[in-house]
């Protein structure tokens, strides 16, 4: 193995490794538990030990791509810098005002996100600039240098700074940058016209200021991670995952962190995407399970959705309108609290639920022997037979049948008055019902039917509960690639280098001028060769997408549709008025025509090359399963326990066919066939199981 990328994924329980040779498509990997109060120490340790197990030379090692869940834990536990605001005269509290929006009207004492920089730490300076970027009072530097030594006394570590419209006038805020670096040698400065030079006053403050308070820890965590990875031998340039599915140097990184808070997440997509283009499948849903959470992403036409707002450390996790609003590219998927360490509890009304609470890595499930008395997910899905104690991950940590079959009878069926077996299928059950609930509503809002979607099932519990998924979803194909407990980290390494950058200019369609808006484009795309050619992507490989966010004069949300390249010019506004009339009636079921239209926020995308997808090719073939082995399962159909075949997944050649009920082992996840449906390896590998009755229940 020659030119070696590796993929490093830190999950809530689970931190995933992988090494591949991209274009010999083969692949080591790895498992190890993540160490949430120091996450790289995890990394460093898988890395060692999957070196030391497949004696690979690290020299050859030439890329390191990581996913992080840093940014999200370090907002979530309040571990950023003490970070001071900055903002214009008279908008010192819009932190605390918000949107006057209620998340839930009917929860008379509901709980707000506290804002990640106290009142007392907000300082105004007199300056002001108005919509169109007219300047009608000039920024006040001795106002500023006071600020700065009053900073310096409270001890801030990091300044954000929001000035009124900056997104159409800089300099005010780079002017300021200037005097308090000048003031506060070394301190950390965050600007929103660099963040997010966009429309939106709150979402741009609350963006640039969780920017500023997680940008020193983000900075110290990557040079710890790049000197340890030195130390190993490996010499390979360190790239992050963004958010929206891109990859990024360290120093991108470093001055935009707040990119990374879907870091993890967004490369199980890109993986899913990648799977999918390589079986021809262009429609895809995506679902990720693991040990805390559950995901789904939508890729339409082998491109996964992306969102423009994200919410982070919601007070009600799963509550939308509960957290800080980050106004940031992500690939747009819905979370629920359902991974394998999910935990079950019967409430006060003497119903089930499972989640969202987990019990993480530490202590863990039941059955993990590590102290957990909680029964989870995982304990359940024992209980079936759906994982077998002596092979999870592949023999190198035994499950405790017994502790699960405790956790489970004392917390849950003695409650319910069941027996154990109902009782975990009770919680099996429910966590499908959730997830395919949450799927198929995340799909409805963005004008998507799954009937003609496959699905590609990963993450070390998906492919266990892919199959009742689908079926609620009535989806007729399940894919479940190889490796599929550690795709998130192969995903990493299927990415491309990429960045989007923005700019709010907001003009009436028709109306605008062509020239101007031409101009920022040059600009944004401009930004985007120096960003990928310090990446290393050559300057004739650097791809650029053009959007814009439009809606009707008075709406307060948009919608995205693409801008046709080139030069920009009147037919080029007029297409851009037409997409957005066709998309917005794709949506809503109807379009506003007598209503004016109005352009508000400019994006290019700039992206290097994408790894293509590798087809292993059919070096053997075999249209028959070779048995493992037989156990029982519990089967819904038939209300009971009842003896299946198990395959292993190495023993599995393209071509072989099996019918459900079956098992399919291999190290970091188990393929469950609860009931009736046609699998078929195909030539990469990919378990595709076609569902009886197309999905339908």
């Amino acid at each position: 193995m020659n030119n070696l990328d590796l993929g490093i994924d830190i999950g809530g329980t689970f931190t995933d490794i992988m090494l591949m040779d991209l274009e010999g498509g083969e692949r080591l990997k790895h498992k190890v538990l993540t160490t949430p109060r120091q996450p790289d120490l995890a990394v460093v340790e898988g890395v060692r030990e999957l070196l030391a197990r497949t004696g690979v030379d690290p020299h050859r090692i030439r890329r390191v791509i990581h996913g992080t869940t840093l940014v999200t834990n370090a907002i979530i536990e309040r571990r950023g810098a003490r970070t001071a605001l900055v903002t214009s005269a008279g908008f010192r509290d819009i932190l605390e005002i918000a949107r006057e929006f209620r998340y839930d009207i009917y929860d008379l004492n509901q709980e707000l996100p506290t804002p990640l920089v106290p009142r007392y730490l907000r300082r105004e300076v007199k300056e002001r600039v108005a919509p169109g970027g007219r300047v009608i009072s000039p920024l006040d530097e001795t106002a500023v240098r006071t600020v700065a030594r009053e900073l310096a006394a409270e001890g801030v570590e990091a300044t954000a700074v929001c000035l009124l419209h900056s997104f159409e006038r800089p300099e005010h805020e780079a002017r300021l940058r200037d005097v308090l670096e000048e003031e506060l040698p070394g301190h950390t400065v965050a600007l929103s016209s660099e963040v997010v030079p966009e429309l939106g006053e709150y979402e741009r403050m609350s963006t640039t200021v969780a920017n500023a308070y997680v940008q020193g820890l983000v900075r110290s965590y990557l040079g710890r991670l790049a000197a340890s990875l030195k130390e190993m031998g490996i010499p390979g340039r360190l790239f992050l995952m963004l958010s929206d599915g891109g990859i990024c140097t360290v120093d991108t990184a470093s001055r935009f962190p707040i990119r990374l808070i879907e870091s993890g997440p967004a490369g199980g997509a890109m993986a899913a995407t990648w799977i999918g283009d390589a079986a021809q499948r262009q429609d895809i849903v995506a679902f990720d399970m693991g040990g805390t959470t559950a995901k789904t992403c939508i890729v339409a036409k082998g491109t996964p959705l992306i969102a423009k707002r994200f919410e982070a450390a919601r007070v009600y996790r799963f509550k939308r309108g509960s957290g800080l609003p980050l106004k940031i590219p992500v690939i747009d998927m819905v979370e629920i609290g359902a991974g394998g360490g999910s935990i079950a509890r019967v409430d006060d009304m003497g119903v089930l639920r499972v989640g969202p609470q987990s019990s993480s890595s530490e202590p863990g499930p039941a059955c993990y022997g590590r102290g957990g008395e909680d029964p989870t997910v995982t304990d359940a899905d024992l209980l079936l037979g759906y994982l077998d104690p002596a092979y999870f991950l592949g023999g190198e940590m035994a499950l405790d049948v017994e502790a699960a079959r405790r956790a489970i009878s004392e917390k849950i069926a003695k409650p319910l008055g069941l027996d154990v077996i109902h009782a975990a299928w009770g919680i099996h059950e429910t966590v499908n019902e959730s997830m395919a609930s949450s799927a198929s509503v995340h799909a409805l809002e963005r004008g998507e039917s799954l009937a003609h979607y496959a699905m590609v099932a990963f993450g070390g519990a998906g492919p266990v509960h892919a199959y009742q998924v689908a079926r609620k979803l009535k989806v007729a194909e399940i894919i479940c690639p190889p490796a599929a407990g550690v795709l998130s980290a192969f995903g990493l390494l299927a990415a491309p280098v990429s960045f989007q950058f923005s700019r709010s200019r907001p003009v009436p369609l028709p109306g605008a001028d062509a020239v101007e808006i031409g101009a920022i484009f040059d600009h944004m795309e401009e930004e985007g060769r120096a960003l990928l050619a310090e990446a290393g992507v050559a300057l004739d490989a650097v791809t650029f997408a053009r959007t814009c966010a439009v809606r009707y004069v008075g709406q307060g949300y948009d919608v995205e549709v693409p801008v046709r390249p080139g030069k920009v010019d009147e037919e080029t506004m007029r297409l851009l008025r037409a997409s957005f009339e066709q998309r917005y009636l794709e949506l809503y079921g109807r379009t506003v025509s007598e209503a004016a239209v109005l352009a508000v926020t400019w994006r290019v995308t700039a992206s290097g090359p994408a790894p293509a997808a590798v087809q292993h090719g059919v070096v053997q073939v075999a249209d028959t399963a070779r048995l493992f082995a037989q156990r029982e399962i519990y089967v819904p159909e038939e209300d009971g326990m009842r003896m299946c075949p198990v395959y292993r997944r190495e023993d599995l050649l393209p071509g072989a066919t099996f019918n459900g009920p079956a098992v399919v082992e291999e190290k970091e996840s188990t393929i469950i066939l609860s009931g009736e449906g046609r699998a078929t390896v195909d030539g990469d590998g990919n378990v595709v199981v076609r569902l009886v009755g197309g999905g339908a229940v």
